[in-house]
């Protein structure tokens, strides 16, 4: 049976929610790609790359909350990672700039702030209760998008080698490789350990990128960061593994 509001022609409120909070996001990157092309001597294509890359995460967005999200409005919980999701736009657009002093500040800036915020949409989605699929995806997105930036950031500055890109990568490999082996796609329990070794990524790239940190100490400091991600994915994978042969509810397949 269709919805009561689809068969009486009623406006959708989750979707129009949605809607108003992605269109308001889109005018805050655009206004500030603008001032930051001003203020830090960008090129166009920063502003271009800018748009595109929160077109991109706008039309996953509209895409995903009516399936994933069994709530009235979009929520406060999404609208802070949506908060977050818009300066992580405008840094990952810097990959089509060279690292000059202005530039490279400004990452390890906006960055801070956004880890600032980090954890705080999800306090408010258990407070308010409008915890969701769509909600953990997003910020668990958002975190994703702002390490690889960070990630070719440091590669395309020369703050380290081409190597780095593999901490960035890391998620999205595992990703493609799920599509191969079904049972890389299982939930994987939450875990402390996870969210703190993103947290520590995210900090060491932004240290990474810094244009404060000499040289000679952004290479080991990115290797460091990279080992660290590296086992906390093998933990995953090994305990992936060993479920296999379970199906999602714990019993043997």
């Amino acid at each position: 049976m269709m919805p009561r509001a689809a068969v009486r022609g009623e406006p959708n409120p989750l979707r129009a929610s949605a809607w108003r909070h992605v269109a308001a996001a889109l005018v805050a990157t655009a206004r500030g790609a603008a001032a930051l092309r001003t203020a830090l001597g960008l090129g166009t294509d920063y502003v271009i790359a800018a748009l595109a890359v929160a077109a991109c995460g706008a039309i996953a967005i509209l895409r995903a909350v009516p399936r994933t999200h069994p709530h009235a409005t979009f929520g406060p919980a999404n609208a802070v990672t949506l908060a977050r999701a818009v300066p992580t736009a405008l840094v990952a657009a810097l990959v089509v700039e060279s690292g000059s002093v202005g530039p490279a500040a400004y990452p390890t800036l906006v960055g801070t702030a956004v880890v600032v915020l980090d954890g705080l949409d999800g306090r408010l989605a258990r407070r308010y209760g409008v915890a969701s699929e769509f909600g953990a995806r997003f910020d668990m997105e958002t975190d994703a998008l702002l390490v690889l930036a960070l990630a070719v950031l440091a590669w395309r500055w020369d703050r380290a080698g081409g190597w780095v890109v593999l901490s960035g990568l890391a998620r999205y490999l595992c990703v493609g490789a799920g599509m191969l082996l079904p049972w890389l796609r299982r939930h994987l329990p939450p875990s402390r350990r996870r969210q703190t070794v993103c947290v520590v990524q995210i900090v060491v790239l932004l240290a990474v990128v810094a244009p404060a940190l000499p040289r000679a100490a952004t290479a080991p400091l990115a290797l460091a960061g990279l080992l660290v991600l590296a086992y906390s994915f093998a933990v995953d994978v090994a305990w992936l593994a060993r479920h296999a042969s379970r199906s999602p509810d714990g019993r043997a397949a």
